[in-house]
């Protein structure tokens, strides 16, 4: 057809912008879904502990140097507020949420249904949600928050529904990693205010929001853990102003400083000083702490307040069946001379429950080397140099200044080997004391490697290979010896695991090494226009791993559904705060 017979009202489709993105997909491919689902996060993989400890250690001695927070003084600066139609509010807390697609997506799945019937209580969906940290695994790298973030909730809430509700969120240690540049880039913003299909709601990196019949909800940025910055400390004394005797305050934060300030006295001392300082003058009171970076759910309950965390959002599970069952807080060794005073607190209850958490531990055995196969790779790789050195010593062909040259390397790997399992126990700067215990067990750990290490020489020179032409034994070493010994190694790993674990030491890696996606939690809470505040803490005991395109071509639908449905439960019987 020529160009004289294009009839003059036919669309242009580059006219239309953002219609691809409302437009349902037809397929799973990412082109179709606007993003790439991701598996979860290898945390053993050698490449990736290399780069986050790098990370961690570029953040350690240059986050100041990254700190934007200073900058956000000329940011908006008001504060907000969300009732709902009847004069109450239903608000959804989800934290640690961008690992793996399934879990991840399950959970956004069921924050995203217009309801929810649990344990025979009908939930609707909230018209806020809360982000309590960690949007994003590993690094804060924008296409990371596309992948495994804002994709999944876009696919679970695509269009913003009639109610138009609002999102804000708490920056985790993760989401430092970059500065906070792709945080605020996101959550943070002028133009587009939106994310998927919840409107954002704040205007930095913290944000404070009016509630229903006298509840407040603050978010703060602590720079994974670091200190208040004066910009901040400013915009919440001018939110102070609006809080009277009468009021009662929720408190986002991003770490439950109130459980690792057992191990690490000073944890606790910041929201201290803000509650102290900032709160406690106006006579209102925090009646709940809630935040993520434990991957579980945990409330301990005492005479003021509640303290909860809830990272269940999709991260890999981290352990409950090792939390303190009472807690001081802030603790009495605290180094602050100004420390509020010190006040009881009780596990009241946890999921997954103890025994469960106990027996996912033991599933390090077969979970290590399926999840993290690179690791097990460079198990193998030092075990088979280990073993050649050992060989090349033990060997009589050699003369007596071979002998002394051959025993540099075993004395390099032996160094190497040990020193391994030490800074594994214990990495240099990681939070907390570094007691005996992180030694005897570094140590026995690295001579558990090198007895495997004996053993595999001597059954390595029994067998005919060690006399065959050189290069042929190291080619052998490498096909044959490296992936078994590399798997034998790994389940030594393990044993260390789930010993070192039952000593509170390296309890994160006994977990993330097997990055076991089920057992996910998020919260679901109700304000009545009379004050009364009800948690439904909601359990998922099993995420899906099977998904579908759902047939419902209404705007806000979730574009997949679970082939199998998702059953969510109570953790515990709703708690009632008045």
């Amino acid at each position: 057809m020529s160009e004289d017979h294009v009839p003059p009202q036919q669309p242009i489709p580059e006219a239309h912008p953002g219609e691809r993105a409302n437009r349902r997909p037809r397929s799973l491919d990412p082109l179709e879904l606007g993003f790439t689902p991701r598996k979860p996060v290898p945390w053993l993989a050698p490449l990736l502990l290399i780069s986050t400890g790098l990370r961690t250690l570029l953040a350690m001695l240059f986050g100041a140097y990254l700190d934007k927070r200073e900058l956000q003084n000329a940011f908006g600066d008001g504060t907000f507020r969300q009732v709902g139609p009847d004069g109450g509010l239903w608000l959804d807390y989800v934290a640690d949420l961008g690992d793996g697609f399934d879990a991840t997506y399950s959970v956004a799945y069921l924050l995203a249904q217009p309801e929810l019937t649990v344990d025979g209580h009908r939930l609707p969906r909230a018209q806020t949600l809360v982000m309590g940290g960690d949007q994003v695994y590993p690094s804060a790298a924008y296409a990371a928050y596309e992948d495994r973030c804002k994709g999944p909730y876009q696919a679970a809430l695509p269009v913003p529904p009639p109610e138009q509700p609002t999102i804000f969120a708490v920056p985790g240690n993760h989401d430092w990693y970059d500065g906070l540049t792709a945080f605020l880039r996101l959550f943070v913003r002028s133009r587009d205010r939106n994310f998927a299909g919840w409107a954002t709601g704040q205007s930095r990196s913290y944000f404070a929001t009016e509630l229903p019949a006298g509840w407040w909800l603050l978010g703060l940025d602590d720079q994974s853990g670091s200190y208040l910055d004066d910009p901040q400390l400013a915009y919440f004394d001018e939110v102070a102003r609006k809080l009277t005797p009468g009021s009662k305050v929720i408190l986002a934060v991003p770490a439950p400083t109130w459980v690792k300030a057992a191990d690490h006295p000073t944890a606790y001392d910041s929201i201290d000083y803000f509650i102290r300082t900032i709160i406690a003058p106006t006579g209102a009171q925090v009646r709940l702490l809630i935040s993520g970076d434990l991957h579980h759910y945990a409330r301990y309950t005492g005479p003021e307040r509640q303290l909860i965390t809830c990272g269940g959002g999709g991260a890999y599970l981290y352990p409950t069946h090792t939390l303190p069952e009472r807690l001081e807080v802030p603790p009495r060794d605290t180094l602050s001379r100004r420390a509020s005073r010190t006040r009881e607190y009780d596990l009241a209850a946890r999921f997954p429950e103890k025994t469960r958490s106990r027996r996912y531990g033991w599933g390090i055995f077969a979970r290590l080397p399926l999840r993290n196969p690179g690791f097990t790779t460079l198990l193998g790789i030092l075990h088979t140099l280990l073993m050649l050195a050992m060989a090349g010593v033990t060997t009589h062909r050699a003369g007596a200044t071979e002998q002394r040259l051959l025993s540099v390397p075993l004395v390099i790997m032996f160094l190497v080997t040990m020193l391994s399992a030490v800074f594994f126990a214990k990495p240099p700067g990681a939070e907390g004391k570094r007691h005996a215990r992180h030694w005897i067990l570094g140590v026995s750990h690295g001579l558990g490697h090198v007895a495997l290490a004996a053993a595999g020489t001597w059954l390595w020179l029994a067998l005919p290979f060690y006399d065959w032409p050189w290069p042929l034994p190291l080619a052998a070493a490498a096909v044959l010896y490296g992936p078994v010994i590399g798997l034998v190694a790994s389940q030594l790993v393990a044993l260390y695991l789930l010993v070192a674990g039952a000593f509170g030491v390296n309890v994160n890696e006994l977990f993330a090494g097997q990055g076991i996606e089920d057992s996910k939690a998020f919260l679901r809470i109700r304000i009545d226009p009379d004050g009364t505040l009800t948690i439904y803490p909601i359990a998922l005991d099993r995420v899906s791993h099977a998904w579908q395109l759902n047939p419902d071509q209404s705007p806000t639908a979730s574009w997949l559904t679970p082939q199998r449905p998702l059953h969510p439960r109570l953790a515990e019987p709703p708690i009632v705060l008045r």
